[in-house]
């Protein structure tokens, strides 16, 4: 395993993206258990990415200009509405303890999409991903199951910092509810500008 790919894996994996703040948000609003499993649904969200990359499927949307501008836009919407729930759900960043846990289903569908609809990750797999692979390498496939299996790795062991992280300065909170509405706002403008972004890349 080269450092090179180590050192940009963890860049990629722990730079601002719509996986770390939506389980920044998960831990922040619901708990460790929410954070922990917003990590991994993430995570989980990465897989499409990486069977595209090993069927060639992601090369062929990268080079076609409509499937990608799909994809992309697919996502845009898809911050746009998690921008939008963030403010409307008045119950997506409530600090209190009697609250009843958010349902796994519900934290596992949201985070799978905020992944599966992140078009960062097919471009990583097919742009970058490759260049650790041998040309014609007959164990390709397996090179490149094994380089992404360790990028989920990452992104579960970073993003799970990220929702425990949250989580613990949770409680801290609980005695400062005038901050919540300054929470959810924070949180959807990040969505805004995660969008605007990728709308614009």
């Amino acid at each position: 395993m080269s450092i090179p790919f180590l050192l940009t894996t963890l860049a990629v994996v722990a730079s601002p993206g719509p996986g770390v703040v939506y389980t920044l948000a998960a831990g922040l609003a619901h708990g460790r258990r929410a954070g922990v499993v917003a990590a991994a649904a993430c995570t989980l969200g990465i897989v499409p990415h990486l069977a595209l990359s090993i069927t060639g499927l992601a090369a062929l949307l990268h080079g076609s200009g409509p499937l990608y501008a799909l994809v992309k836009y697919l996502g845009v919407g898809y911050l746009l509405f998690m921008a939008w729930a963030m403010l409307r759900d008045k119950e997506a960043l409530t600090f209190e303890d009697s609250a009843e846990p958010r349902p796994v289903s519900r934290v596992v569908v949201s985070a799978v999409l905020t992944n599966l609809l992140n078009p960062k990750l097919t471009l990583f797999f097919v742009a970058f991903l490759p260049q650790f692979v041998p040309r014609d390498d007959p164990g390709s496939t397996g090179t490149m199951l094994e380089l992404g299996g360790v990028f989920m790795a990452v992104s579960l062991v970073v993003f799970t910092a990220y929702g425990l992280g949250a989580a613990k300065v949770r409680g801290r909170l609980l005695a400062r509810p005038q901050i919540v509405t300054g929470f959810r706002r924070t949180f959807a403008l990040c969505f805004v500008a995660l969008s605007a972004r990728l709308a614009v890349a």
